[in-house]
C-alpha cells in the first residue's frame, strides 16, 4: 500500500513521518554531521571498514578508548532504512568513548536492495562481529530513528543474536525510533521499503515481546513530531520500560548528547 497525499480520511501519512519540514535549518544538518564525523575519525584511534559480511555495505568502524574498554557500545544509524551510512555519525562515538567504552558503528544494505527483516539480520551479524573484537565487558545498543528500530529489534521476539552475544547485551537505548511499522505501509516510502502486513507484524518491536533481561530506556526529543512521541510511548508501554522525553530536542538534535560523556543520554547508555 502507498499514498501520494491525504487519503480519503484526509490524513497525509507521509507528513506523519516527515521531520525535516518541521525543523529550522534541517537541510544543513547532514553536511554538519558529515564534517564533524570526518574530523572525529581523523583525531581518534579507529579501525575503519572492518567487514562483517559479504555485502558491499557490510562494514563497520570501531573506535577504541585508551586502555582496556569497559565494554562495547554499538550505534546504528537512521535514515528510514533508505539513506546514510556509518561515516556520517562517527562523532557520536565521542561520549561513550570518553567514558571508556569501545564504540562500533555499522553500515547496512539499504532498501530497496534489502527488506527491513534482512537489514535486522545484518545488524545482528555486525554486532556479533564487533563483540568478537571487544571480547570483554557488556554490550550496549543504541540507534537513531530507523536505527532505533533496529537496536530495539535485536531484543524483540526471539531475538536475533547467537547466545554468547545475547548474554552480554545488558542495556538498550533506542532513540526516536519507529517501533510499529504498520503505518509506514501507507506512505510513499513504502514503494522502496515494501513492508507488507506480515513483515510489519514480525519486525515491529512494539508488537513483539521483549527478549532477555537487558535494561531498556526509550529516548525521544520532547519537541519531535507527534508520531515519534507516540511510537516511543507505544514501545515503553508494550515493554513496561521507562521513556525519556528530552526537553527542547527535535529529531535531528536529540542525538547530540552522545557527543558528551556527561550528557543525560550518554549516561543512560553507559553509566
Amino acid at each position: 500500500m502507498s499514498s501520494s497525499g491525504p487519503d480519503r480520511l484526509g490524513i497525509d501519512w507521509d507528513d506523519w513521518f516527515e521531520n525535516g519540514g518541521y525543523i529550522p535549518g534541517a537541510a544543513d544538518y547532514p553536511a554538519r554531521w558529515a564534517e564533524a564525523a570526518a574530523g572525529f575519525r581523523a583525531a581518534v584511534a579507529s579501525e575503519i571498514d572492518l567487514p562483517y559480511g559479504p555485502g558491499e555495505r557490510n562494514r563497520y568502524d570501531l573506535f577504541r578508548p585508551e586502555g582496556t574498554p569497559k565494554g562495547l557500545v554499538v550505534f546504528v544509524h537512521g535514515g528510514y532504512w533508505l539513506r546514510f551510512d556509518k561515516s556520517t555519525w562517527s562523532h557520536l562515538a565521542a561520549g561513550p568513548l570518553a567514558a571508556g567504552w569501545a564504540v562500533a558503528m555499522p553500515s547496512y544494505t539499504l532498501a530497496p536492495a534489502a527488506r527491513i527483516a534482512d537489514i535486522g539480520r545484518e545488524i545482528a551479524t555486525a554486532i556479533a562481529a564487533a563483540a568478537e573484537r571487544v571480547p570483554d565487558g557488556p554490550v550496549r545498543l543504541t540507534g537513531h530513528s530507523a536505527g532505533g528500530h533496529l537496536a530495539a529489534r535485536m531484543i524483540a521476539g526471539d531475538g536475533l543474536f547467537p547466545g554468547a552475544v545475547a548474554g552480554r547485551v545488558d542495556r538498550v537505548v533506542p532513540i526516536s525510533g519507529v517501533f510499529d511499522l504498520r503505518l509506514l505501509q501507507l506512505t510513499r516510502m513504502n514503494e522502496a521499503l515494501r513492508i507488507d502486513t506480515g513483515e510489519a507484524a514480525a519486525e515491529s518491536p512494539a508488537l513483539l515481546p521483549r527478549h532477555g533481561s537487558a535494561r531498556v530506556t526509550a529516548w525521544v526529543g520532547a519537541a519531535e513530531r507527534p508520531e515519534f512521541l507516540r511510537q516511543t510511548r507505544m514501545l515503553a508501554e508494550a515493554w513496561d520500560v521507562p521513556a525519556v522525553y528530552e526537553p527542547g530536542k527535535h529529531h535531528f538534535d536529540v542525538i547530540a548528547g552522545l557527543e558528551a560523556p556527561d550528557s543525560p543520554l550518554t549516561r543512560a547508555l553507559v553509566v
